[in-house]
């Protein structure tokens, strides 16, 4: 279990803290947690803003495959794949490679990459519809901090139970108040987030033994 940063290649975030915070409300809230069309393609205030293939997720792809050392015939879970931007991007560097992708949202899958159609399933992380070992990783990216504490710790071991033990998962967190109080003030669905040692303490209470990162708003 190491931090390791392998999404460094992706480009910043355009984010108004302030208009976010200003605009949210628990009519909001409750829009972006359908992770439907609203949260993708909609106005910024419910999420994304539009959210279109860009190729941005190239080089991850490239850095993940490097990192996993993933060869044409393994298998790769994206779980939280949205509309599969990754999954496309790892059978683009890798050819051969089998990548498939999970989301709970059946908007975000019907609008997936068209090279990637039947590789995506409908689900949650806390129940992964897979057998034991039946991956040769799985990442998940700003994805089981959706969950309040327990269900993160149900995810963290469902995706060490499907992964040999090889994961990449990447949480929402900050090393300082300030950066806690931004965090607070721009998240929509996160239901957990903590401090990285408070984040450690619960991968090994879930016996999650993959790689990790934060996600953290300056």
């Amino acid at each position: 279990m190491s931090e390791i940063n392998l999404l460094k290649s992706l480009p910043k975030t355009k984010r108004n803290v302030q208009a976010r915070a200003e605009a949210k409300d628990p009519k909001v809230i409750h829009i972006a947690k359908q992770f439907s069309e609203l949260f993708f393609d909609g106005p910024r205030k419910y999420g994304y803003g539009g959210y279109y293939y860009d190729g941005r997720w190239i080089p991850v792809a490239k850095d993940i495959i490097e990192h996993f050392n993933l060869k044409p015939g393994d298998r790769v879970l994206d779980v939280g794949c949205a509309k599969g931007f990754l999954v496309k991007d790892l059978m683009k560097v890798c050819p051969g490679l089998e990548a498939f992708g999970l989301d709970i949202s059946e908007y975000a899958l019907k609008h997936c990459e068209p090279e990637i159609i039947g590789r995506l399933h409908q689900g949650t992380a806390d129940q992964l519809p897979f057998p034991d070992n039946s991956f040769e990783a799985v990442i998940s990216i700003n994805t089981i901090h959706n969950y309040k504490r327990e269900g993160v710790i149900t995810a963290l071991k469902e995706i060490q139970r499907v992964s040999k033990g090889k994961g990449y998962v990447q949480v929402d967190s900050y090393h300082t108040p300030g950066q806690k109080q931004l965090l607070e003030e721009w998240v929509l669905t996160a239901e957990f987030h903590d401090y990285p040692q408070e984040w450690i303490k619960l991968f090994k209470e879930a016996g999650y033994t993959g790689d990790y990162y934060w996600t953290i708003l300056e």
